[in-house]
């Protein structure tokens, strides 16, 4: 009925990508603007509302410093700009500021706290371990994370600590019943992690009623949802952006590389693109 009577049109929001209508309408608009100056799209940031609220800038000034400035929610959500396709899940400013100087650790350090992340894959019959990998390179593996907590940067604006990844177990096709008696063992006994994330959807869920058994209240089950898999993700960016996690220093690694070439996007992952993963449950760990 619109388009017989040409009323106006008005459409109102924010943005998350350049491919939704919102953003391909703004950019039409745009467009007609340079062409004959008529006025037709109004945008206002948070800079210009904290103008008459201050309240809302102290809140966002906040926001800004507990997310990063580069970090999806923020930049749309209160710049107004969205998120750009073609690009994977980390940044190159991202990826640098993963990097950490501290080196990896193959046994605990007295008087630290550590926890951690697990990725659960799938069993083999055939075989295991590097032979496997080599045979079926995109076969995925069970994948644990381990993360030191550094409480020396916390204060008034930053309130959680930070996270030192500094260890990395894989297993490519083991059984999970000979995996069990060793997952607890580097869990509870090596490691002596003060709480564990470990992901309890769908095969994860026999081997974390299993780890829960074991080792108790340490272990944090994560079931995996589409709202809960973005929520991980948007956490795992803020801890980024705010400097909050670290991995250690690079070790040329299959572990290492996965980590910071895992952003391959619109194509199939690769087993290393699990290392995004598994830093998500481990900045669950903390939380």
């Amino acid at each position: 009925m619109s388009a017989t009577t040409n009323v106006t049109t008005i459409h109102y929001g924010t943005a998350w990508d350049d491919c939704t209508l919102l953003e391909e309408v703004k950019q039409a608009n745009l467009e007609k603007e340079r062409k004959d100056g008529v006025k037709r799209h109004f945008g206002y940031d948070w800079q210009e509302v904290g103008r008459y609220n201050p309240d809302y800038l102290a809140y966002v000034e906040a926001e800004r410093e507990r997310l990063g400035e580069n970090h999806p929610l923020f930049l749309t959500q209160y710049c107004l700009v969205p998120v750009h396709g073609g690009g994977g899940f980390l940044d190159a400013q991202q990826k640098a500021q993963l990097k950490g100087n501290h080196s990896r650790l193959h046994q605990p350090q007295k008087d630290r706290i550590y926890i951690a992340g697990i990725d659960i894959a799938g069993e083999s019959e055939e075989s295991e371990g590097a032979v496997l990998r080599n045979l079926k390179p995109l076969k995925d593996s069970t994948i644990i994370t381990i993360g030191e907590l550094d409480f020396s940067g916390t204060g008034d604006l930053q309130k959680l600590p930070g996270i030192k990844i500094v260890e990395h177990y894989r297993w490519t096709g083991k059984k999970h019943t000979e995996l069990y008696p060793q997952l607890a063992d580097i869990l509870g006994n090596v490691w002596r992690c003060r709480k564990v994330a470990i992901d309890a959807t769908g095969i994860g869920q026999t081997v974390s009623s299993f780890l829960r058994k074991a080792l108790g209240s340490r272990i944090k089950p994560f079931i995996f949802t589409a709202g809960s898999k973005s929520e991980l993700g948007f956490n795992l960016l803020a801890a980024i952006n705010s400097g909050r996690l670290k991995i250690y220093a690079g070790d040329g690694s299959d572990e290492y590389t996965g980590v910071l070439l895992s952003n391959r996007q619109g194509k199939k992952p690769l087993p290393s693109e699990q290392d995004n993963e598994f830093l998500c449950r481990t900045v669950a760990g903390t939380r």
